[in-house]
């Protein structure tokens, strides 16, 4: 089942806080944005840093499909 997008940064944060994914303003702003200009986001860091965490979490929170790529060298 399909959700609307945000409303604004703070029901941003609501919807992850909902799926027990507490995120700081910065985070919640980006995630936002990406989801009302309908761009993609690119999250790069260590392994362990929460990448595919805050995309399983946004998947659920919106009622959508995670599709998940790994990409790396070797």
């Amino acid at each position: 089942m399909d959700t609307d997008f945000p409303a604004d940064i703070a029901a941003t944060q609501a919807l992850l806080a909902a799926q027990g994914y507490i995120a700081d303003r910065s985070l919640a702003t980006v995630l936002f944005l990406s989801l009302t200009l309908g761009r993609p986001l690119f999250l790069e860091g260590e392994a362990g840093v929460g990448k595919t965490e805050i995309a399983k979490v946004l998947a659920d929170g919106l009622g959508r499909h995670l599709l998940r790529l790994q990409c790396y060298e070797g």
